[in-house]
This record gives structure tokens, sequence and C-alpha cells, in this order.
């Protein structure tokens, strides 16, 4: 029981001496959005597959890019390719 006793207050003493380390943050700059700032946002909500969910999911923790992102670019690119944009 001493030797126990001896260990605790051995690291009381060394949590008083030894400066705690601060961790390092690494900083990343936020990427563009893919609509323009200064347009006003409306919510959009649809039902799909679940496949095609889990798709766009994957692509874009691959590719580092929100579902919204990826939604706004889809359907922006429909429109251009539709003669309706």
């Amino acid at each position: 029981m001493d030797d126990y006793k001896k260990k605790l207050g051995n690291l009381a003493s060394k949590i008083k001496n030894e400066t705690p380390q601060t961790p390092i943050q690494q900083v990343q700059p936020v990427k563009a959005l893919a609509v323009p700032a200064e347009e006003e946002e409306a919510r959009f909500n649809n039902w799909i597959p679940k496949g095609l969910k889990r798709k766009i999911k994957a692509y874009g923790a691959q590719n580092d890019i929100s579902q919204k992102d990826i939604t706004i670019q889809a359907l922006q690119k429909f429109l251009k390719e539709n003669g309706n944009e």
C-alpha cells in the first residue's frame, strides 16, 4: 500500500512540475460555395432512392464536397443541358 501512495505522490508532483503540451491545430481555408453568397437560399426537399443517397454521400466524403453542393451542381448542369438556365 505504501508503494501505491508513493507512486501517487510522484504523479502529483510530476503533474505540478511539468507544463502541459498544447496540441497544434492545422488551419484549413474554407472552400467556396457553389452558390454565390448574395443569392438567397430556399429549402429543397425531395425523396430519392437510398442507393443514390449513399453514392452522393460517399462521393462527397471522397471529394470533400457537401451533399448540398453536389445537388446544386447537378441541378445547374441539368438546367444548362436542357436550355432552361
